[in-house]
C-alpha cells in the first residue's frame, strides 16, 4: 500500500519540503557513495546512531557485522550529534526512495499549516524523538539506526490531526493484482501506525534485532500528533481552508471544517 497523491492543494511553496528532500538526496550521493558499499558502511558505522554508544552502553572495540565482510568498530564514545546526523541517511536505494516520496505527499501540506521555519524545526524534533523513544527502548542496542523515517513519522501523525478526511490515493498490491483506491487520510495513517505497532513486538524483546526501527516510528508520529497543535498556524489553516474541499483542523476554535 503505497500513497501515491492526496487531493489537498497547497498554498504556499513548499520549499523546506523541497529542500529537505535535496539535502536527503545530496547526502546520499555525496557522504554514502550512491550506496557503494564501503561509503555506505563507513557512512552508517560513522554518521548513524548507535543507542549503546550515545548512551555510554557499549564496550570500545566491539565489532558489528555490516555485511559485504565489512564490520563496524564500536568506540564506546558514540557523540550525541549521530541523533541528526542519521536522519539524513539511508541504507540503501528502496530506502532513500521511499522515504522521500513519503515526506513529499504529506509534507508539503503539513508545511502548509506551520509555515516554513516551523516547520524545519517541527521536522527536525520529531526526528529527535524518535530517536529517543528507540534509544529509551532500546538502549543497549549496537545496531546503527538511519533514516529519515522517524521525523517523516512525525510529518505523517501531524498531517492525522490537520487533514484526518482528506481523501488519499493509494497504489495496492493484491498479488498479481494493482489497483488503485482512495482513502481518508486518517483510514491509511491509523492502519500504517498498527503495522508498525505490531513490528516494534518483537524489537521489545531483542535489543540486537535489525531491520525496520518500527521503535522511531511509533515515537516520531506520536511526537508529531501531539505537538502540531503547538506548531500550527491558524492564519495559515484558515488561508488553507479556500483552497481545499478537505476538512481541516482549526485550532484558533478548536473547530473541524
Amino acid at each position: 500500500m503505497i500513497p501515491i497523491r492526496d487531493e489537498n492543494p497547497t498554498v504556499l511553496t513548499p520549499v523546506i519540503t523541497v529542500g529537505l528532500i535535496v539535502v536527503t538526496g545530496l547526502v546520499w550521493f555525496v557522504v554514502q557513495g550512491a550506496g557503494s558499499p564501503e561509503t555506505l558502511a563507513g557512512s552508517v558505522c560513522e554518521l548513524g546512531l548507535i543507542p549503546a554508544e550515545v548512551l555510554g552502553r557499549a564496550t570500545p572495540g566491539t565489532q558489528i557485522p555490516m555485511g559485504g565482510g565489512m564490520v563496524c568498530r564500536l568506540s564506546g564514545d558514540g557523540s550525541w550529534l549521530t541523533v541528526l546526523s542519521s536522519m539524513f541517511l539511508h541504507g540503501g536505494w528502496f530506502h532513500l526512495i521511499g522515504n522521500l516520496w513519503f515526506l513529499w505527499v504529506f509534507g508539503n501540506n503539513v508545511e502548509d499549516a506551520v509555515g516554513h521555519g516551523r516547520f524545519l524545526a517541527f521536522y527536525l524534533i520529531c526526528g529527535v524523538a524518535a530517536a529517543a523513544a528507540q534509544m529509551l527502548l532500546q538502549p543497549s542496542s549496537r545496531i546503527p539506526m538511519v533514516g529519515a523515517s522517524g521525523a517523516i513519522s512525525g510529518v505523517m501523525g501531524a498531517y492525522l490531526v490537520l487533514y484526518p478526511r482528506v481523501r488519499v490515493q493509494l497504489l495496492v498490491f493484491l498479488g498479481f493484482f494493482v489497483t488503485t483506491v482512495k482513502v481518508p487520510a486518517y483510514l491509511m495513517l491509523l492502519y500504517w501506525a498498527l503495522l508498525q505497532l505490531v513490528g516494534s513486538v518483537p524489537q521489545l524483546a531483542d535489543s540486537e534485532s535489525g531491520g525496520v526501527a518500527f521503535l522511531a516510528h511509533l515515537g516520531g508520529f506520536v511526537a508529531g500528533a501531539a505537538l502540531i497543535k503547538v506548531f500550527a498556524k491558524p492564519e495559515l489553516l484558515r488561508q488553507h481552508r479556500p483552497r481545499s474541499r478537505a476538512q481541516f483542523r482549526d485550532f484558533s476554535g478548536d473547530r473541524w471544517y
